[in-house]
Protein backbone atom coordinates (compact mmCIF):
# COMPACT_ATOMS: atom_id res chain seq x y z
CA UNK A 1 0.00 0.00 0.00
CA UNK A 2 1.17 3.17 -0.84
CA UNK A 3 1.90 6.18 1.37
CA UNK A 4 -0.43 9.02 1.45
CA UNK A 5 0.61 12.31 -0.29
CA UNK A 6 2.52 14.62 2.05
CA UNK A 7 3.27 11.57 4.45
CA UNK A 8 6.75 11.69 5.72
CA UNK A 9 8.73 8.40 4.98
CA UNK A 10 9.94 6.63 8.37
CA UNK A 11 13.83 7.48 8.89
CA UNK A 12 15.64 4.61 10.83
CA UNK A 13 19.00 6.03 12.49
CA UNK A 14 21.59 3.54 12.49
CA UNK A 15 22.18 2.14 16.06
CA UNK A 16 25.46 3.80 17.67
CA UNK A 17 28.24 1.54 17.96
CA UNK A 18 30.86 1.61 20.98
CA UNK A 19 33.69 1.01 18.26
CA UNK A 20 36.36 0.19 21.45
CA UNK A 21 34.23 -2.85 22.34
CA UNK A 22 32.39 -4.35 19.10
CA UNK A 23 35.47 -3.99 17.18
CA UNK A 24 37.11 -7.11 17.67
CA UNK A 25 36.56 -7.86 21.11
CA UNK A 26 39.97 -6.82 22.31
CA UNK A 27 40.84 -4.74 24.62
CA UNK A 28 44.18 -2.95 23.99
CA UNK A 29 44.40 -1.10 20.71
CA UNK A 30 47.69 1.10 18.92
CA UNK A 31 47.30 3.71 17.01
CA UNK A 32 47.80 2.82 12.76
CA UNK A 33 45.71 -0.63 13.31
CA UNK A 34 42.21 -0.66 13.37
CA UNK A 35 41.80 2.89 14.37
CA UNK A 36 43.90 5.95 14.05
CA UNK A 37 45.53 7.52 16.78
CA UNK A 38 43.42 10.49 16.38
CA UNK A 39 40.31 8.19 16.56
CA UNK A 40 41.83 6.94 19.30
CA UNK A 41 42.25 10.07 21.31
CA UNK A 42 38.67 11.09 20.24
CA UNK A 43 37.07 7.82 21.43
CA UNK A 44 39.20 8.87 24.98
CA UNK A 45 37.74 12.10 24.93
CA UNK A 46 34.11 9.87 24.89
CA UNK A 47 35.06 8.30 27.85
CA UNK A 48 35.88 4.67 25.80
CA UNK A 49 39.54 4.89 25.80
CA UNK A 50 42.03 5.60 28.39
CA UNK A 51 45.55 6.17 26.99
CA UNK A 52 48.37 3.74 28.25
CA UNK A 53 51.65 4.14 26.81
CA UNK A 54 52.93 5.91 23.30
CA UNK A 55 49.97 5.42 20.79
CA UNK A 56 48.63 2.83 22.84
CA UNK A 57 44.53 2.96 23.87
CA UNK A 58 42.78 0.39 26.63
CA UNK A 59 38.96 0.06 26.99
CA UNK A 60 37.88 1.90 29.93
CA UNK A 61 36.14 -1.05 31.02
CA UNK A 62 39.45 -3.03 31.26
CA UNK A 63 41.75 -2.27 33.87
CA UNK A 64 45.39 -1.41 33.23
CA UNK A 65 47.10 -5.14 34.43
CA UNK A 66 50.91 -5.76 33.75
CA UNK A 67 50.21 -7.47 30.55
CA UNK A 68 48.35 -4.15 29.29
CA UNK A 69 51.30 -2.11 30.34
CA UNK A 70 53.96 -4.52 28.94
CA UNK A 71 52.03 -4.57 25.31
CA UNK A 72 51.59 -0.69 25.41
CA UNK A 73 55.15 -0.58 26.01
CA UNK A 74 57.08 -2.80 23.41
CA UNK A 75 54.78 -1.38 20.73
CA UNK A 76 56.98 1.98 20.63
CA UNK A 77 59.44 -0.78 19.38
CA UNK A 78 59.78 -1.33 15.82
CA UNK A 79 58.35 -5.28 15.28
CA UNK A 80 61.70 -6.48 14.38
CA UNK A 81 63.39 -5.67 17.16
CA UNK A 82 61.18 -6.41 19.82
CA UNK A 83 62.03 -9.83 20.43
CA UNK A 84 65.45 -8.80 20.80
CA UNK A 85 64.93 -6.54 23.75
CA UNK A 86 63.39 -6.15 27.28
CA UNK A 87 61.21 -4.16 29.15
CA UNK A 88 63.38 -2.46 32.05
CA UNK A 89 64.32 -0.03 35.01
CA UNK A 90 61.85 2.44 35.31
CA UNK A 91 59.28 1.24 32.51
CA UNK A 92 59.97 -2.43 34.28
CA UNK A 93 58.46 -1.00 37.55
CA UNK A 94 55.96 0.64 35.71
CA UNK A 95 54.56 -2.51 34.28
CA UNK A 96 54.85 -4.18 37.54
CA UNK A 97 52.90 -1.41 38.99
CA UNK A 98 55.55 0.21 41.32
CA UNK A 99 56.57 3.48 39.12
CA UNK A 100 54.75 6.27 37.05
CA UNK A 101 54.68 5.49 33.93
CA UNK A 102 57.59 6.13 32.07
CA UNK A 103 58.23 9.12 29.45
CA UNK A 104 60.71 7.62 27.49
CA UNK A 105 60.38 3.26 27.12
CA UNK A 106 63.63 1.67 28.53
CA UNK A 107 64.67 -1.32 27.11
CA UNK A 108 68.11 -3.68 27.75
CA UNK A 109 69.96 -6.17 25.29
CA UNK A 110 72.32 -8.46 26.15
CA UNK A 111 75.72 -7.06 25.09
CA UNK A 112 76.73 -10.75 23.75
CA UNK A 113 73.47 -10.43 21.15
CA UNK A 114 73.91 -8.12 17.93
CA UNK A 115 70.67 -6.02 17.96
CA UNK A 116 70.22 -3.42 15.16
CA UNK A 117 69.92 0.25 16.81
CA UNK A 118 66.63 2.05 17.58
CA UNK A 119 65.18 4.34 14.52
CA UNK A 120 66.21 7.96 15.02
CA UNK A 121 63.56 10.15 16.88
CA UNK A 122 62.23 6.57 19.07
CA UNK A 123 60.51 6.96 22.03
CA UNK A 124 62.71 4.30 23.70
CA UNK A 125 66.60 3.97 24.75
CA UNK A 126 68.19 0.89 24.91
CA UNK A 127 70.84 -0.39 27.50
CA UNK A 128 73.03 -2.94 26.39
CA UNK A 129 73.95 -4.80 29.58
CA UNK A 130 74.19 -8.25 30.67
CA UNK A 131 71.92 -10.11 31.63
CA UNK A 132 71.88 -13.17 34.07
CA UNK A 133 69.95 -16.77 33.18
CA UNK A 134 66.69 -15.34 35.66
CA UNK A 135 67.38 -11.52 34.84
CA UNK A 136 64.12 -11.96 32.40
CA UNK A 137 60.34 -12.78 32.40
CA UNK A 138 57.33 -12.92 30.16
CA UNK A 139 54.78 -10.76 31.13
CA UNK A 140 51.54 -10.92 28.07
CA UNK A 141 54.22 -12.43 25.54
CA UNK A 142 56.70 -9.33 26.36
CA UNK A 143 60.10 -9.63 27.59
CA UNK A 144 60.51 -7.43 31.25
CA UNK A 145 63.09 -7.67 33.74
CA UNK A 146 62.48 -9.77 36.43
CA UNK A 147 61.48 -8.25 40.33
CA UNK A 148 64.84 -8.33 41.37
CA UNK A 149 66.73 -7.19 38.49
CA UNK A 150 64.24 -4.44 38.16
CA UNK A 151 64.71 -3.42 42.07
CA UNK A 152 68.23 -3.09 41.72
CA UNK A 153 68.52 -1.04 38.39
CA UNK A 154 65.63 1.25 39.91
CA UNK A 155 68.35 1.89 43.03
CA UNK A 156 71.35 2.25 40.54
CA UNK A 157 69.50 4.12 37.75
CA UNK A 158 66.42 5.90 38.95
CA UNK A 159 65.45 9.08 39.10
CA UNK A 160 65.29 10.96 42.87
CA UNK A 161 61.74 11.59 42.72
CA UNK A 162 60.15 8.20 42.12
CA UNK A 163 63.23 5.57 42.86
CA UNK A 164 62.64 4.84 46.57
CA UNK A 165 59.28 4.91 46.21
CA UNK A 166 59.17 2.52 43.44
CA UNK A 167 61.62 0.23 45.65
CA UNK A 168 58.88 0.57 48.59
CA UNK A 169 56.26 -0.46 46.46
CA UNK A 170 58.10 -3.39 44.73
CA UNK A 171 58.92 -4.94 48.17
CA UNK A 172 55.44 -4.31 49.35
CA UNK A 173 53.49 -6.42 46.43
CA UNK A 174 53.81 -10.36 47.83
CA UNK A 175 53.34 -11.44 44.34
CA UNK A 176 56.52 -10.29 42.99
CA UNK A 177 58.28 -11.93 45.87
CA UNK A 178 61.35 -9.24 46.35
CA UNK A 179 62.15 -8.17 49.76
CA UNK A 180 64.50 -5.17 49.97
CA UNK A 181 66.91 -7.45 52.70
CA UNK A 182 67.54 -9.39 49.08
CA UNK A 183 68.28 -6.98 47.06
CA UNK A 184 70.38 -5.41 49.10
CA UNK A 185 72.16 -8.31 50.07
CA UNK A 186 72.00 -8.62 46.16
CA UNK A 187 74.14 -5.31 45.93
CA UNK A 188 76.92 -6.26 48.79
CA UNK A 189 77.68 -8.82 46.89
CA UNK A 190 78.12 -6.91 43.69
CA UNK A 191 81.44 -6.25 42.55
CA UNK A 192 82.43 -2.62 40.55
CA UNK A 193 78.92 -1.46 40.44
CA UNK A 194 78.61 2.07 39.61
CA UNK A 195 76.81 4.23 41.94
CA UNK A 196 76.84 1.14 44.40
CA UNK A 197 76.56 3.99 47.42
CA UNK A 198 74.16 5.98 46.31
CA UNK A 199 71.68 2.96 45.27
CA UNK A 200 72.48 0.93 48.70
CA UNK A 201 71.40 4.27 50.47
CA UNK A 202 68.21 4.56 48.53
CA UNK A 203 67.38 0.85 49.31
CA UNK A 204 68.00 1.35 53.10
CA UNK A 205 65.76 4.41 52.75
CA UNK A 206 63.01 2.35 50.90
CA UNK A 207 63.13 -0.65 53.89
CA UNK A 208 62.73 2.13 56.53
CA UNK A 209 59.50 3.82 54.75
Amino acid sequence: MSLTQGQPLPVRYPPRRNLAVNSTGGVLFHGGTLFSEVELQAMQLDGLMVHVCGNSYVRTDQPATPAIRAQSAINVVPRALQHRVALARQSAAWVYGCAPAPAIVSLVTDHRRRTTALPPFSDAVMHQVTLGPCDLHAIGGVDVTSPLRTALDTAIHGQDDWAVEALRRISSMPELRCPLELVILSLESSARVPGKARALSRLREALRC
